[in-house]
């Protein structure tokens, strides 16, 4: 039984991460926030109006970067405080002032890369001769230099920035603080429930009038906030659409891939591929369910039941370790100690409590050590969550020790390549170690369930949907709960076809995901694993020198496009290829636990 979320004053501290490898008490803190500001203004002082050499260039890129690296860990320890508690009230006004001080900072800052794109082409360039370090960052300035403003409107945008990010602010508040979840009642009898507890536990629960219960009880508390939900978000969309504008893109998408570094070909293919070619092999998973748990049909709130709930294994943290290092040691030993230090160090937040963030996510700081929030339920799906931000914890831990801090982040079309590659390693470990059907059977379905349907399916349909919501933006339009409502509903028919009834609710799952408030964000997670499953199919098949080329992919960090990066692992995402390979991998899986499924079946009719 799901049960109430303590207060975060009640969790055991060994749950938790610790923040103090940041700053180790809040007077340290507010000195180096303090600092900050006045070493800016020195900056600022020392430097604006005199660049105009090459010597001049590296000079500022020095003092401008150890600015940087002063920023990072005082925006992570406020973001990272603040999204474990959302009723925290100390911890949400210093994030708040933060993001003030960022702003101000930001637009103090912002004269930089104003004048270094005023100089000649010649000088950047003579710059980039001269540093390596600095080379590709002015490449990419060079790059973006079309789309830059007078510095005195990049000075004032700058300056708006945490203004900009209000419309995220508000989901979140909306989304963690004000909704407040009543307990559900089946068969005379009340049940807690929560955002977290729905989607840790509830939506996944084997008990299908306690699951479909728990769905329309948590869809009618969203519906109560659905019009502020849609106006946050339509509030975010306009401030996106008026930059597009202003920086003289040809659409709000054009604007939001530059930084992805790929094409609308590139974009528009994995949405299109996927909606048409997958929906048949998910179509057959949702029949099998629906056919192993003898549902009277199948609706949108029986998709996350487990295959087999029976077999579903329990594991606590401790445990997890053992599977964790058994299944990365591919990777070799310095990714191992880096494992091993996450546990040991708490890099790691398990806990549950009341206001906090729903998901999991990792943050890697530059010059620190990565910090992943998880809420840990119990479940074996738990370990595939937490190898996924072991992933992202392991990308940036290389990068980072190769790279400066401006080169050490790819492009986002790439970022969940190494996340979901780690999923794809515990998946092979755990089937490469039994023959025992059950235990096949639920590790396949687990790939499917977990590392598929939610990075090929869960953040494709919201790609679909998000796409249909930024066609309306480009045309002049803005978007409302009913608008919203109407566009999901639609994706999510138009993949499920008459297989799965989506049933009323379904429709406002648009309300549950922060993607959207980051860009064209959903698509990539398919992205990602497609060129995972490429590279992991080359480490079972190759072994070492596959991993070899991994590592360096990781290292690489930023220095390098999606494509470039993918091309060093093997795998050439200009063309459809691996997205074709990776479908019908997942159509094979699915063929598999058909097979599975009746061969368990046969082994346990009496015999005659």
């Amino acid at each position: 039984m799901v049960k109430q979320l303590p207060p975060r004053s009640e969790v055991p501290q060994e749950e938790t991460w610790n923040l103090k490898d940041l700053f180790p008490t809040e007077a340290a803190y507010s000195k180096a926030l303090e600092t900050l500001q006045t070493d800016v203004a020195a900056l600022a002082k020392k430097f604006q109006g005199t660049i105009q050499s090459a010597e001049d260039v590296m000079a500022v890129l020095k003092e401008f970067e150890a600015i940087y690296m002063q920023i990072i860990p005082l925006g992570t320890y406020s973001s990272l405080a603040a999204s474990v508690d959302q009723t925290d009230d100390d911890a949400q006004m210093r994030d708040s002032h933060f993001g003030s001080i960022s702003a101000k900072v930001g637009s103090q800052l912002s004269f930089v890369t104003s004048e270094l794109l005023e100089l000649p082409e010649e000088v950047l360039k003579q710059a980039m001769e001269q540093s390596e370090e600095y080379s590709h960052y002015l490449k990419e300035l060079i790059r973006e230099k079309q789309y830059r403003l007078h510095p005195e409107v990049e000075k004032a945008l700058a300056a708006y920035s945490s203004a900009f990010d209000a419309p995220y602010g508000l989901y979140n508040t909306t989304k963690m603080v004000d909704m407040d979840f009543p307990d559900f009642t089946v068969d005379g009898k009340p049940y807690p429930l929560s955002y977290v507890s729905f989607e840790g536990g509830w939506e996944s629960e084997p008990d299908t009038k306690k699951r479909r219960a728990a769905f329309d009880a948590f869809s009618a508390k969203l519906r109560d906030y659905q019009h502020t939900t849609a106006k946050t978000y339509d509030s975010h969309l306009q401030l996106e659409k008026i930059t597009s504008d202003l920086r003289g893109y040809e659409s709000v998408t054009d604007y939001l891939l530059f930084n992805q570094e790929v094409d609308q070909s590139m974009y528009h293919r994995q949405i299109d591929l996927i909606t048409s070619e997958l929906a048949p092999h998910m179509r057959k998973y949702a029949k099998l369910l629906q056919d192993v748990h003898g549902l009277d049909k199948m609706t949108f709130a029986d998709l996350k039941v487990p295959l087999d709930a029976t077999y579903e294994p329990t594991i606590t943290v401790e445990e997890s370790k053992k599977y964790i290092n058994d299944a990365l040691a591919i990777m070799g030993p310095d990714y191992l100690d880096m494992v091993k230090r996450s546990y040991d160090e708490r890099w790691t937040d398990f806990a549950q409590n009341k206001g906090k963030s729903t998901g999991a996510f990792c943050s890697s700081p530059y010059g620190t050590h990565p910090y992943i929030l998880i809420s840990w339920t119990g479940s074996m799906e738990d370990v595939f969550v937490l190898a996924h931000e072991l992933g992202h914890a392991g990308h940036f831990y290389n990068a980072h020790q190769h790279q400066n801090v401006f080169n050490s982040r790819p492009s986002t079309y790439f970022i969940e390549a190494p996340s979901t590659m780690n999923e794809m390693l515990v998946a092979n470990h755990l089937l490469s170690n039994s023959e025992d059907l059950k235990f096949k059977r639920w590790v396949i379905s687990s790939i499917i369930s977990r590392t598929y349907y939610h990075n090929f399916v869960t953040h494709l349909l919201e790609a679909a949907y998000q796409r249909k919501v930024y066609e309306k933006i480009d045309a002049g339009g803005s978007v409302n709960a009913s608008i919203l409502n109407e566009l999901k509903r639609g994706v999510l028919e138009e993949f499920w076809g008459d297989t799965v009834e989506i049933n009323e609710g379904a429709e406002l799952t648009w309300m549950r995901q922060p993607h959207y408030y980051m860009g064209l964000y959903p698509y990539t997670y398919s992205a990602g694993l497609t060129i995972s499953t490429e590279v992991a199919k080359r480490v079972l098949d190759e072994g070492q020198p596959a991993v070899d080329d991994w590592l360096k992919v990781l290292q690489a960090g930023g220095t390098k496009t999606p494509a470039e990066l993918s091309k060093m692992a093997g795998v050439d995402i200009t063309t459809d290829e691996p997205l074709r390979n990776t479908i019908a991998y997942i159509g094979d899986l699915i063929d598999q636990l058909v097979q599975l499924t009746e061969e368990i079946n046969a082994e346990a009719q009496p015999a005659k």
